[in-house]
């Protein structure tokens, strides 16, 4: 394992801003971790090691005279392989984009450039991220570090595995439904789910375009806070990108007491379906917020028990929408061209796209045709608000909300592939936060009985992220559950 990785990505920055350590031996180091932790965790698609020299290069060039670095730069990054780096491939783990490779940067990618941060690969995931387990990739199944025989979480498996196994420090992924959370849970690291528009997602290849933000991973609060501070901000090039929303610090009131914060947990996610550990280690995190000072109290969301049937409705309505342009003409790869174009397009797509992208093109098709629109889109879409106007009334009483970020732990590859119900239902916590396009973050919170990571999610208010990373970091110091890495891992 990558010794460094113990001590977290901002204070390996600070280091590297010293002179204490050069940019290119952290990489070198990068690589031979993950040269041989790899083969066995299958985190990533490819590497970028001509990027990631080129960059580091320049870090110990600007080192050498005397420039004060960026924030992060010099420290390794994953990033998802729905994400564009120009000149490389974005394959979304998806046989039809198998040989497609980005034009252009995503600007996210652009600001990683900024801040002299080294790409070092692209990470596995779902395929075009539909999935909460990274089983339905077309080239590999990621493993868990806690345990190989279990999956990562998913879509963005690969991203929080690869920070999970200390292989790089932080990492790139994108939540649509919990899918940086729900992962970052199952495998022990920090996820946060941004405010919908606070990260562009210009470059991003849309799964459902309501919902996608890019998201980020690390060890710890700190490194979170930092890489928020990188990636956010307005673009003229997205649309959906929030404006006129000032630059934040989110590291300045990271070790800010949270005494008088009042915290709902929300009943609907303490109910039937949680596993008896995970509630237990959701109730004992209750008790720490509580000894910080802050006062926590129960809080109903009554709309949360339709949150999974409108998300599905929604997700795979946009998700159709989106993936009607691989086609083999647009986008994707072209199949029995020689024949007439209709079975090039049945060719091209009965070929490209998996079991599971297909079976939501066919549901979003069907909940957006003729006669069926009003009863099962236009519903859902009225449901979200809802939902919406749930949370926003619990935000009159509560600064923050608190619940579990996976009803379970890790669970065994192939345990849940024959029934896509019972793998849906692995994002029940998660999914109302993007229906309402709030933030939340997910953190360690403990250990089940075969020593599995548990997660806790907090979930604040359009806008909350200071506050989030305030009450996550205060309890990350209170239980010391920062830079986890599987102890079967150490001796690698």
């Amino acid at each position: 394992m990558n010794e460094q990785s113990q001590e977290g990505a901002l204070a390996l920055h600070q280091r590297i801003q010293a002179g204490e350590l050069s940019a290119l031996e952290v990489l070198d180091n990068t690589f031979a971790t993950i040269e041989k932790l790899d083969p066995q965790i299958e985190a990533f698609n490819c590497l970028t090691k001509d990027f990631a020299y080129k960059t580091a290069e320049e870090v110990d060039k600007a080192i050498k005279a005397g420039q004060r670095l960026p924030l992060l730069a010099g420290v390794p990054l994953a990033l998802k392989d729905n994400i564009h780096l120009k000149g490389v491939k974005t394959t979304c783990s998806s046989k039809i984009l198998e040989n497609y490779v980005a034009p252009f940067n995503a600007t996210v990618t652009n600001k990683l450039c900024e801040h002299m941060i080294p790409v070092v690969g692209k990470t596995n995931l779902d395929e075009f991220a539909m999935g909460s387990s990274t089983e339905n990739s077309a080239f590999r199944k990621t493993k868990n570090p806690w345990d190989l025989s279990r999956v990562p979480g998913g879509s963005s498996g690969g991203s929080a595995a690869a920070v999970a196994s200390g292989q790089t420090f932080i990492s790139l992924g994108s939540d649509t439904g919990g899918s940086v959370r729900q992962p970052a849970a199952l495998c022990g690291t920090v996820g946060l789910k941004p405010t919908y528009g606070l990260v562009s997602r210009y470059g991003l290849v849309a799964f459902a375009s309501s919902l996608d933000q890019i998201s980020p991973f690390a060890s710890n609060v700190q490194d979170i806070a930092a890489v928020l501070q990188v990636i956010s901000g307005a673009d003229p090039l997205d649309s959906t990108s929030l404006q006129n929303v000032p630059p934040m610090d989110y590291l300045a009131s990271l070790d800010k007491p949270i005494e008088g914060l009042k915290v709902g947990y929300i009943t609907e996610l303490l109910e039937a379906g949680l596993q008896p550990d995970t509630k237990a280690a959701i109730e004992s995190a209750m008790k720490t917020f509580e000894s910080l000072g802050a006062k926590v109290e129960p809080v109903s969301l009554p709309n949360l028990r339709y949150a999974i049937a409108s998300y599905y409705i929604i997700a795979t309505a946009e998700a159709s929408s989106n993936l009607a342009r691989y086609d083999g003409v647009r986008y994707g790869s072209r199949l029995n061209a020689d024949k007439d174009i209709l079975q090039m397009y049945l060719s091209t797509r009965a070929q490209g796209f998996g079991d599971e992208v297909k079976r939501r093109i066919m549901l979003g098709t069907f909940s957006l045709s003729s006669g069926y629109y009003e009863a099962y889109y236009g519903k859902a879409q009225k449901v979200r608000q809802l939902i919406t106007n749930d949370f926003k009334n619990a935000f009159n009483q509560f600064d923050l909300l608190l619940g579990p970020t996976s009803p379970t732990t890790a669970f065994k590859i192939g345990e849940k592939s024959s029934d896509p119900v019972e793998m849906y239902l692995s994002d029940i916590a998660t999914i109302p936060v993007n229906l309402a396009g709030i933030p939340a973050i997910s953190i360690p919170c403990g250990f089940d009985q075969q020593h599995l990571p548990i997660g806790l999610q907090l979930i604040g208010p359009h806008l909350s992220e200071a506050v989030l990373l305030q009450a996550a970091s205060a309890f990350e110091s209170k239980t010391s559950l920062k830079n986890l890495h599987p102890q079967t891992l150490a001796s690698v």
